[in-house]
């Protein structure tokens, strides 16, 4: 059997970006579990580190952005389908859709934080934050 080698140094660098990407998709995750909303403190963070960590490992064991890229498009695909099962119709149109958008949204910051892009990570779930914080008073205000 061969010896297990273990990387603690990257344990630990897995690790914060796992957690970095947590807390980006804890206050959109806090918004919509306040607003009582299907998906909530347990569906976006989990999107959130599960998307970082497909892509941590994915740039890790393949090599060359076209493999990077095919994992990539995978989680883009994979929370458009998480997201669709967040839509449902109604005889007078249909809800969730936000909530879909939202998880797609929380997928591209664990992209982000992955790739070490920070920034991106910080500018979508700040946006995202502030969409589901105030758009409804918008909406509430256009649609009456």
């Amino acid at each position: 059997m061969p010896p297990i080698d273990i990387d603690f140094n990257l344990i630990v660098f897995h690790f914060v970006q796992l957690g970095i990407a947590l807390l980006l998709s804890l206050p959109i995750a806090l918004n919509r579990e306040t607003h009582d909303r299907g998906a909530g403190l347990r569906t976006f963070p989990l999107v959130t580190i599960a998307s970082c960590a497909f892509m941590l490992v994915g740039m890790n064991v393949y090599q060359g952005s076209d493999a990077e890229a095919r994992v990539m498009y995978a989680i883009i695909t994979g929370m458009g389908f998480i997201g669709g099962g967040a839509i449902f119709k109604k005889q007078d149109g249909g809800s969730g859709t936000a909530t879909a958008a939202g998880i797609w949204n929380t997928g591209a910051i664990g992209v982000s934080v992955a790739y070490s892009r920070y920034e991106i990570a910080i500018v979508l779930s700040i946006i995202g934050f502030l969409i589901f914080q105030f758009s409804g008073l918008i909406k509430d205000k256009t649609c009456k």
